[in-house]
């Protein structure tokens, strides 16, 4: 279930400078939730299957640093990407 690489170039150059610049923190953020996205569901079928689910958990808990890091860094690029992003409700 991981992302193929042309999804991952097109999140890079959607939300980073350039193709190769995967380590822009939007970057990082967005690659981290089309892998939750893309995981989410596998857990409707599967609901005993723990060791992804704890894959699932830690990078959610990734994800939640990184924006933590964005909100003490610039406040307007952490609006921008939650905002694109649709994560917070």
């Amino acid at each position: 279930m991981a992302l193929s690489k042309e999804q991952k170039e097109t999140i890079t150059k959607k939300h980073g400078d350039s193709v190769t610049d995967t380590g822009k923190t939007e970057v990082q953020i967005a690659l981290l939730t089309e892998n939750i996205n893309q995981l989410t569901p596998h857990f409707g079928e599967h609901k005993k299957d723990h060791h992804s689910r704890r894959g699932l958990l830690k990078m959610v808990g990734k994800r939640r640093r990184l924006l933590d890091y964005l909100i003490q860094i610039d406040i307007s690029r952490y609006r921008s990407i939650i905002k694109e992003l649709g994560i917070r409700r």
